[in-house]
């Protein structure tokens, strides 16, 4: 499909409808841009009390006691909800059941044992842009420290193969993370493990910055004797401000509190009581630097950060400041801090990170005399390296078992358990969102959609992240060339210009089952099987699980009770004998099995929708039969 800022979709063969008084077809849906507005968020929403209908159905089954096996619906999750073929239902000895994780830049024995116990590990170090892209096509994991670009071009490259990219780090700054979420491949990285190493090079830098002892080192080995000229300046009394809050930040705090300096920190999202625990008080941004006499960088570069420290930002600095970068070389306008080192404005400098890595030989900034540099050693301790690689080798091992993930960084995870619990519950989901989709006619298109989960649960204790992203993956796959999982669902939903909205129902239901019924509501649309739409101008399906088995078990005001397997056939008809056996004849003449039925009416003898699952896709010449029965008023067929 041709990609335009509005998507509309034609007529097709398996989306069939027959109305009586219209006899017409029109396109399926189109998607407007505008108007969007996820919750990417757990549910918390409002519960409301139920009602029943009192509208009776009946129902007819031709084998329904059977259960979906757990193996197959988490297969076909795989991507969804990054089960792995090494999952505990899999063989992980079997060599074509092991994943091939990518090990792209050096990373720590322990680390590398762990990833071999679980898949098949390929080193390849030092690879250029075109080697990366010409392996990643058969590998499930790739891991990388800072100097591997991970660009949309590896992503296109993988050709949806590539479950997950482990960053052996804090930043992901190399790591391209809207391309990464396009096409549904999950993010983490190691936060944690090299914090202290960081912290304590920021407060190496910090002292050895302000004792001059990079230049006095040198200046011994050159063979002068200069105490003069290296008289440095104390840390007792002075004021450190810390810009960025996290980890590393609030460490490096704590370690400048024991120096006796007064310590002040700027973080939009850091909690004021967190930092007063430390003693640190947090301040704006440019009260920060106007007042601090040492400035500590421990922020992630990002678009709002990028070059944040310039020529302006140097001159709000109080005169004769000192500064320190840990975090990223990007938030610093290099030439503009060479600049202000000429004038005095920034007495001097400690950085261990730069814009490129290795900088230049001739770098202004590397090579001025009030300048202390490192090779980007933050993390180089031993404890450190071994620390990041065990756990980016859990985070990936995790990623790949579908297990929950605490350094996932573009999506959250779904743990096993939910998983599990929830496998049924996700064909539903997903089979819900394909019928929505047909059941729409041309128009503006799908916009607006409400999902509605009864459940006799509390309301925090139902994680509807998967359902979310599988009904959407049924809305949006059978008219796109998109492909969805749980890491691409929302923002491919947002994209296409498509409103989701939650809202939980509180149930007297058993609670150990997680959902009831899950109510799919689409808004502001024309539905070519009219019967779907409710009192309220809406296009609203209902269904369930029995017996481990997706049912549809309400279409519109109708309440029907039919199996979501194979395909179906909704008919709007006069409630009169017969009409069961007559289209039954229909299809059965034409070798159409059907597999399931069942009627649903408002009042005995007026309208009634007969819900048929059949097994085979029935031709023109099928449909056509039915829709010449006198009684059928409209019919739709739908491809599940």
């Amino acid at each position: 499909m041709a990609s335009s800022s509005s998507k509309s979709l034609f007529s097709s063969p398996h989306f069939t409808s027959f109305n009586r008084s219209s006899h017409s077809k029109s396109p399926l849906l189109s998607f407007s841009t505008s108007s969007v507005s996820l919750n990417p968020r757990p549910l918390h929403s409002s519960i409301t009390s139920s009602s029943s209908s009192s509208s009776s159905s009946s129902s007819y089954s031709s084998n329904r006691c059977s259960f979906i096996p757990l193996r197959s619906v988490l297969k076909t999750l795989e991507s969804s909800a990054f089960v792995s073929q090494n999952s505990d239902l899999a063989d992980p000895t079997s060599p074509n059941d092991r994943s091939t994780i990518l090990v792209a830049e050096k990373l720590g024995e322990a680390g590398l044992e762990l990833l071999r116990s679980f898949g098949n590990v390929v080193c390849a170090y030092d690879l250029s842009p075109e080697e990366l892209c010409a392996k990643i096509s058969s590998c499930d994991a790739l891991i990388v420290r800072s100097g591997t670009k991970v660009n949309r071009q590896v992503f296109e490259a993988a050709k949806g193969r590539l479950k997950v990219v482990g960053r052996a780090g804090v930043g992901i700054d190399n790591v391209d993370l809207q391309a990464a979420t396009e096409f549904g491949c999950l993010v983490v990285n190691a936060p944690t493990a090299n914090t202290i190493a960081a912290a304590e090079h920021g407060i190496a830098l910090l002292t050895a910055m302000a004792r001059n002892v990079a230049q006095a080192d040198a200046s011994i080995k050159a063979g002068k004797w200069e105490r003069n000229k290296y008289v440095g300046v104390s840390l007792v009394g002075k004021t450190l401000a810390v810009m960025g809050f996290g980890k590393v930040g609030s460490e490096v705090a704590r370690r400048a509190k024991g120096l006796g300096m007064q310590v002040i920190a700027h973080d939009p999202y850091a909690p004021v009581d967190r930092a007063r625990a430390i003693g640190v008080e947090l301040v704006s941004f440019n009260q920060a630097i106007s007042t601090a006499d040492f400035i500590s960088l421990h922020m992630p570069l990002t678009s709002a950060t990028s070059k944040v420290f310039n020529d302006d930002t140097f001159g709000l600095m109080k005169k004769g400041a000192r500064l320190i970068n840990v975090a990223r070389g990007g938030v610093i306008d290099e030439d503009a801090l060479v600049r202000a080192l000429d004038t005095g404005a920034v007495a001097q400098a400690a950085l261990d990170v730069f814009v490129e890595e290795p900088p230049p030989k001739d770098s202004k900034l590397v090579q001025h005399k009030n300048v202390t540099v490192t090779p980007h050693l933050g993390a180089s301790t031993k404890e450190a390296q071994e620390g990041v690689a065990i756990e980016i080798a859990e985070a990936v091992v995790g990623a790949l078992n579908g297990e929950l993930s605490a350094t996932a960084v573009n999506a959250p995870m779904v743990a096993p358990e939910v998983l599990s619990e929830l496998a049924p519950y996700v064909v539903l989901a997903e089979k819900l969102g394909r019928l929505a989709v047909q059941l729409v006619a041309g128009g503006s298109g799908i916009k607006s959609v409400k999902v509605v989960y009864k459940s006799g649960r509390a309301p925090d204790d139902l994680d509807t992240r998967l359902l979310r992203a599988m009904i959407t993956k049924g809305i949006i796959e059978p008219i796109s060339d998109s492909h969805i999982n749980l890491v691409n669902a929302d923002f491919t939903a947002k994209q296409k210009g498509l409103r989701i909205s939650e809202e939980r129902v509180l149930v007297d239901a058993p609670p150990e089952f997680p959902v009831e019924s899950i109510q799919v509501v689409v808004s502001e649309v024309e539905s070519k099987f009219a019967s779907a739409v409710t009192e309220k101008g809406e296009v609203a399906i209902e269904g369930k699980v029995k017996y481990g088995v997706p049912h549809l078990r309400r279409v519109g005001s109708f309440d029907v009770d039919v199996s979501l397997e194979g395909n179906l056939i909704l008919c709007r008809q006069v409630d009169q004998p017969g009409m069961i056996g007559r289209v039954g004849n229909i299809l059965g003449e034409n070798n159409v099995n059907v597999n399931f039925m069942s009627v649903g009416r408002t009042m005995r003898r007026k309208r009634a929708i007969m819900a048929i699952g059949v097994d085979e896709e029935p031709n023109k010449d099928t449909l056509r039969q039915i829709g010449q029965v006198p009684a059928i008023e409209e019919f739709v067929f739908l491809n599940l």
